[in-house]
């Protein structure tokens, strides 16, 4: 039981820009009986903590400082409610968009600068100090705004737990790396569609295939991926809109059901889920629907639900998914000022 008396619920961490008057770090509670957040608590001892990730053992809460300067954050989940542990360490790489948990560090992609920094753990999980690595990507795209030079927009382990993965914007590619004695280095790096503007990546539960979402196309990616060799091979590109995007269109955040039958992508400007039925070796797009807000920057999903974080419309919206065909049917929302990203625990 919880100190007021009522029984454990699964809790929401909600992430968001402070800079455009998001409240910060945002925890609620899920409804027993449906998917519905109800938000109880904030901290907002940091500037924009745009993306969250969970420990293992869930009781540890991290958080990038998505600024100039670069920090992560780490919070101690104490009934429910996180509590700063220690002072954010700078991440020596401006504007951090994602971050994950590897090798007994966390490690943080930095879009601003390029790069990805490994900050060490102490055995309690709490940040041990400054960064013991930190691996610039270097190369550009032909999109003359945006890739100019690298941008990474994710890094996270693969399902072995053997290598980091990371996604760079700027460049096209995906690098697969590893972490030795604190320090990163590169593996191999696979090079994607000229122009794709690759975002983000999910691994299927098979392990064997992952799905990378284009924001400079409106795409996704399919790929076979070999964890023995550090492997990644595309193997086709797959729309996430049936028709030409009326104005401009950047998918952002993408999700793989559980049981490997579905994938979700949001699309920013569009303002949609888009459903694609995974098939042998590819994706087909069955349908899309609104994502029940503005700019939707992310997409979790938990028990059966689906969540969009619409950063623009200030809100969490959450859906009921079909079983057999995996279409979000729109349940509900709740008000948070510019959110950016959902995480459960």
């Amino acid at each position: 039981m919880t100190r007021d008396g009522r029984a454990d619920r699964r809790r929401a961490f909600i992430g968001s820009f402070t800079a455009a008057g998001g409240p910060g770090v945002v925890t609620a509670e899920i409804a027993p009986d449906g998917g519905a957040l109800t938000l109880v608590s904030v901290v907002n001892d940091v500037p924009d903590p745009s993306y969250l990730a969970l420990s293992p053992d869930g009781h540890t809460l991290y958080a990038v400082s998505e600024t100039a300067e670069g920090a992560v954050a780490a919070y101690r989940l104490n009934g429910g409610r996180p509590e700063p542990a220690g002072a954010p360490v700078p991440v020596d790489g401006s504007g951090p968009t994602h971050l994950s948990l590897y090798a007994g560090h966390v490690l943080t992609a930095n879009y601003g600068c390029g790069s990805v920094t490994a900050v060490p753990l102490r055995p309690d999980g709490t940040l041990a100090g400054a960064p013991s690595g930190r691996l610039q990507h270097t190369g550009s795209g032909p999109h003359d705004r945006r890739q100019r030079g690298p941008h990474a927009h994710q890094v996270q382990p693969d399902p072995s737990g053997r290598w980091a993965v990371s996604v760079d914007l700027g460049t096209d590619s995906v690098r697969v790396c590893t972490l030795a004695a604190g320090g990163l280095a590169v593996h191999r790096e696979f090079a994607l569609r000229p122009g794709s503007g690759p975002r983000h990546l999910a691994f299927h539960p098979d392990g064997e295939h992952a799905y990378v979402v284009n924001e400079l196309t409106p795409t996704v990616t399919v790929c076979r991926w070999d964890a023995a060799s550090g492997s990644l091979k595309p193997l086709s590109e797959v729309p996430v809109l049936r028709d030409a995007p009326a104005g401009d269109a950047y998918p952002s955040g993408i999700v793989v059901s559980p049981d490997g039958r579905f994938v979700w992508t949001a699309t920013r400007g569009e303002d949609v889920v888009s459903v694609l039925a995974v098939e042998a070796d590819g994706l087909r797009l069955t349908g899309t629907v609104p994502c029940g807000g503005r700019w939707p920057r992310a997409l979790a999903q938990l028990d059966g639900y689906l969540y969009a974080a619409n950063e623009r419309s200030g809100d969490i919206s959450w859906f009921a998914v079909d079983e057999a065909t995996g279409i979000p049917r729109y349940d509900g929302s709740v008000r948070v000022t510019a959110a950016s990203c959902v995480v459960f625990g």
